[in-house]
């Protein structure tokens, strides 16, 4: 799966996580614009995982800070 299918993918799940409807960038950042709480972030992982049937690690969730990275996390865990 490409980059750009990916990044749809994430997009549609993140339209009820999105409270506030701020418009998704790369540089969106989960704690700041979006607001995600602890809970908002282990369901939206949550999410992810069941859709590209993968696991995204602690570690890997505590360096991804922005829309951007997780978009390359995803893909590159789909290419493993």
């Amino acid at each position: 799966m490409d980059s750009a299918a990916v990044d749809e993918r994430i997009r549609a799940l993140i339209e009820p996580f999105n409270k506030k409807g701020v418009t998704i960038e790369n540089a969106t950042t989960f704690a700041g614009d979006l607001e995600f709480d602890s809970l908002t972030v282990m369901d939206f992982v949550a999410e992810i995982e069941d859709e590209f049937d993968i696991i995204i690690s602690m570690n890997q969730q505590a360096e991804i800070e922005n829309y951007g990275q997780l978009v390359a996390a995803v893909h590159k865990m789909q290419d493993s």
